[in-house]
C-alpha cells in the first residue's frame, strides 16, 4: 500500500503541535529498499520544532537478517539515553492511527554525519583530536544499559558470529583465498566470553553525528543493536572501511586505538585489551568483504538491479587488502 508522507506528516504536526499547527517543511533525505528517513519541521502553539521520521517502507520481517524493528530501536535510544548517551531525543512513536506505518520521530541534532568530511574537513580540525577518546566515552553508557524487558534481542558472540559469516561466504560459493585464510586465522584467536552487554551494533564513523564546536553530538542508525562482547563496537569502528581515506588512524579515521581505550576506561567502562579490539576489527574486515561479495553477487544473478550493489561489491578487494596487512601484524 502506498503511504502518502506528506500528508501523514501534516496530521502528525497537528498530533504532536497542537489544534492549528501547520507543517513548514518536509523532504527526504534518504530510503533504501525498505527504509526511508525525512526532515521535517511545524509550527505548533509551543513554538517551531524541527524533527526527523525514520518510517520502514515495506512490513518489518524478524526473520531476515539482523535488523530490528523501528519501536525496538526507538525503545533503545529510550533507555540508552536515559542512562546519559548521546542520543536523538525519541519525540514520539507512531501508532496505527497516524498513517505512516512503522516508524518513530526524533528531534533533529544539528552536525554531519559524512564520514570523509569528518576525516578531512578543517571545520572539524579544532575537535578531531578529541573524537576518539570521545567515541570511547560514549559507548561506555549504551553498553551499561540493560535493554528492555521483552525485546528479543540477537545474542552474539566471536565463535558465533565467524559461523554465522562462513556459512554465507560458503552459500557464496566464491573461493577468494585471503578470505579463506582469515577465517581460517580467527577461528584460531576467538577471545575468551566475557559478559554480554548491549551493544549499538553498526557504531562507526557515518553513524555518528559530529559537530564541529563539541565533537560527538548523538549516536544513530541503531538497527543492528544486539548483545554481545562490548570490544565489537569497538572494533567495528577500527575497521578500515570507515576510515575514509585515513588508514593511519585507526579509530574511524581521526584517532588512535590508545585514545578510544583511554577514553572508555575514564568513563567507567570496564579495561579492553586492544588485542581484542583488533580481532573484532579483522572480523569486520572480514564480515564487510562477505557483504560485499554478497552484494556483487545479487547484481551478477540478477536479484537486484541497482547499479549500487555492484559498486559496493567491487570493495571486497579492499577487505582482502586490509586482512592482509592485520594477518602479518597479528592480533
Amino acid at each position: 500500500m502506498t503511504v502518502d508522507v506528506r500528508a501523514g506528516l501534516e496530521r502528525l504536526a497537528e498530533r504532536l503541535g497542537g489544534a492549528g499547527a501547520r507543517l513548514t517543511e518536509a523532504q527526504r533525505l534518504s530510503g533504501g529498499a525498505s527504509m526511508e528517513t525525512w526532515a521535517f519541521g511545524f509550527e505548533g502553539k509551543d513554538g517551531p520544532e524541527s524533527l526527523i521520521l525514520r518510517r520502514r517502507s515495506v512490513p518489518f520481517d524478524p526473520e531476515n537478517g539482523r535488523a530490528i524493528s523501528l519501536q525496538t530501536e526507538a525503545a533503545l535510544i529510550q533507555a540508552t539515553g536515559a542512562k546519559g548517551a548521546r542520543v536523538p531525543h525519541v519525540r514520539h512513536v507512531c501508532e496505527e492511527a497516524d498513517g505512516l506505518g512503522e516508524a518513530y520521530v526524533m528531534v533533529r541534532v544539528a552536525g554531519e554525519t559524512l564520514g570523509r568530511k569528518i576525516t578531512s574537513d578543517p571545520r572539524f580540525d579544532a575537535v578531531r583530536p578529541d573524537l576518539a577518546r570521545q567515541c570511547g566515552e560514549v559507548l561506555v553508557p549504551i553498553h551499561a544499559t540493560p535493554p528492555p524487558p521483552g525485546l528479543n534481542l540477537k545474542v552474539t558472540d566471536g565463535q558465533i558470529e565467524i559461523e554465522r559469516y562462513e556459512e554465507i561466504y560458503r552459500a557464496t560459493g566464491a573461493e577468494r583465498p585471503i578470505l579463506e585464510l582469515a577465517f581460517q586465522y580467527l577461528r584460531k584467536h576467538v577471545p575468551p566470553p566475557v559478559e554480554p552487554t548491549l551493544l549499538h551494533g553498526d557504531f562507526r564513523n557515518g553513524n555518528i553525528m559530529f559537530d564541529p564546536q563539541i565533537g560527538v553530538a548523538s549516536v544513530l542508525d541503531w538497527e543492528l543493536a544486539h548483545v554481545g562482547d562490548p570490544a565489537e563496537d569497538m572494533g567495528w569502528i577500527c575497521t578500515n572501511s570507515w576510515r575514509f581515506g585515513r588508514p593511519d588512524r585507526p579509530v574511524g579515521g581521526f584517532g588512535d586505538y590508545a585514545d578510544l581505550l583511554a577514553g572508555y576506561a575514564a568513563a567507567g567502562g570496564r579495561p579492553i585489551e586492544v588485542s581484542r579490539v583488533r580481532f573484532w576489527q579483522m572480523l569486520g574486515s572480514l564480515r564487510w568483504g562477505v557483504m560485499c561479495l554478497g552484494m556483487y553477487l545479487s547484481w551478477r544473478d540478477g536479484v537486484t538491479k541497482s547499479v549500487e550493489r555492484p559498486m559496493i561489491g567491487r570493495r571486497v578487494s579492499e577487505t582482502e587488502a586490509d586482512l592482509v596487512v592485520l594477518l602479518e601484524e597479528g592480533l
